[in-house]
């Protein structure tokens, strides 16, 4: 997956996860580093051979590794992370060497990541992966979620 490797090795792309990391460090639940970022793309990709989906791995990587990478912008000056994260995206992914094509579908499925879809296609499975991502049944910050209680993650699914 060298287009992967790219977006690993992209300047801004480590300035931005550092970036996020850093203004997350005290944070007690729910942080969006490279972790997050990995159980997301990896969860993704079990639903999708799981659903012969037959989304492209590097596809399904390069969405999550980037979905929350707007959040830099949101600490910053308060834009929505989907929407800033769409934007600075897409310049990475320029760099990391994808087609208008895909960009266009990654930066569309990252602008859309918050609101629950079952499109059966990238944007639906990074919607459901981000959340299932999420540990809550093992979080020492659940009471103090923000997250409504039918919402938390109470099992492992994938």
């Amino acid at each position: 997956m060298d287009k992967i490797e790219n977006i690993l090795n992209n300047d801004s792309y480590r300035c931005y996860v550092n970036y996020i990391e850093k203004m997350e460090m005290d944070r007690s639940f729910c942080r969006h580093g490279m972790e997050h970022s990995l159980d997301v793309a990896r969860i993704a990709y079990i639903i999708n051979l799981e659903k012969n989906m037959g989304i492209d791995k590097e596809l399904i990587y390069a969405t999550a590794l980037l979905h929350d990478i707007g959040r830099a912008a949101e600490y910053k000056d308060g834009s929505p992370h989907h929407k800033a994260g769409a934007d600075i995206a897409g310049n990475i992914l320029t760099e990391a060497g994808f087609s208008e094509a895909d960009r266009e579908c990654i930066c569309d499925a990252i602008a859309c990541h918050k609101k629950e879809l079952d499109d059966g296609g990238i944007a639906g499975l990074l919607y459901k992966a981000d959340k299932l991502s999420r540990r809550c049944f093992d979080c020492g910050a659940y009471d103090g979620c923000y997250w409504d209680d039918s919402m938390k993650n109470k099992a492992i699914t994938y």
